[in-house]
């Protein structure tokens, strides 16, 4: 679990085999390598991944298929700037929202507009999550915990500060770059058990479990 709150801004050392079914990434991290050991988990732009190696500021982790296929990790190259959160403690503040680094799909930039003291982003979004996002809401780009200006079902815009810009990838990319987007996992639960909600309800009513007299005699069939 993380919170949203990049530690650092690392940088891709390699990424091999990225044409197949798994892959293996790189990273440079002088921060988050610090205390890491096999095993730990590291948020790269989002995507929660496994450590797998350290050797000095530099920690390996496998990618396999689902997760080239659902983020944008399969396009990194040597060099580019990633953002990077360690796994969150008990201790940890809750400085962003709950995030899982399970990535629920990829947006690319619509579309930036700096002001004096900020900048707008606008970012496209995946129909399939567009019923997630609401205004006010947490979302997670890039693995930055940011709240949702505007949502419409085809995109969504948020306000960046300068130290967000400064200091993670969202200040170094431009129109048409692809980000990962996280929805809030709330939402999603929300969501299923309300669903499951309904079908228990429509279920009891269709077997005829259902005492509307308050009698105590269920209804079965087309018996009163």
């Amino acid at each position: 679990m993380f919170t949203g709150i990049v530690e650092e801004l690392g940088e891709v050392v390699r990424l091999t085999g990225t044409s197949g079914d798994s892959a293996l990434v790189a990273v440079r991290g002088p921060v988050v390598t610090s205390d890491a050991r096999h095993g730990d988990s590291i948020a790269v732009n989002g995507v929660c991944l496994t450590v797998v190696d350290v050797d000095g500021d530099v920690f390996t982790a496998d990618v396999m298929g689902e997760t080239l296929r659902r983020s944008s990790l399969g396009v990194l190259r040597p060099g580019d700037p990633v953002n990077l959160e360690r796994a969150a403690t008990l201790g940890s503040r809750l400085g962003g929202h709950l995030v899982q680094g399970h990535v629920d799909g990829v947006g690319e930039i619509l579309g930036r507009e700096p002001a004096e003291l900020w900048e707008t982003v606008r970012f496209s979004l995946p129909p399939a999550l567009a019923r997630y996002v609401v205004e006010k809401g947490s979302i997670t780009v890039d693995g930055v915990s940011l709240t949702v200006v505007e949502a419409t079902g085809t995109s969504l815009s948020v306000g960046l500060i300068p130290t967000t810009l400064k200091l993670t990838t969202l200040g170094h990319k431009g129109v048409g770059d692809p980000v990962n987007l996280e929805v809030d996992v709330l939402a999603k639960y929300v969501e299923r058990l309300l669903a499951a909600g309904t079908g228990a309800v429509a279920g009891a009513t269709a077997a005829g479990t259902a005492d509307p007299t308050g009698t105590g005699a269920a209804r079965t069939g087309g018996e009163l």
